[in-house]
């Protein structure tokens, strides 16, 4: 994992998924805990872009 993947992860975890996977369900996924909660979407941020 690359510098800028893990700064994604923590800063933009859904930019971070789009790059890796593009627009699906993940993306949209990402997108919820993100709104929900900021640390949710990081953990699926690190977890989905492994």
């Amino acid at each position: 994992m690359s510098l800028v993947t893990i700064l994604l992860n923590i800063f933009l975890p859904p930019l971070a998924v789009f790059l890796k996977h593009g627009i699906g369900s993940t993306f949209l996924l990402s997108v919820i805990l993100t709104l929900i909660g900021w640390l949710p979407g990081v953990i699926h941020a690190f977890v989905v872009n492994d």
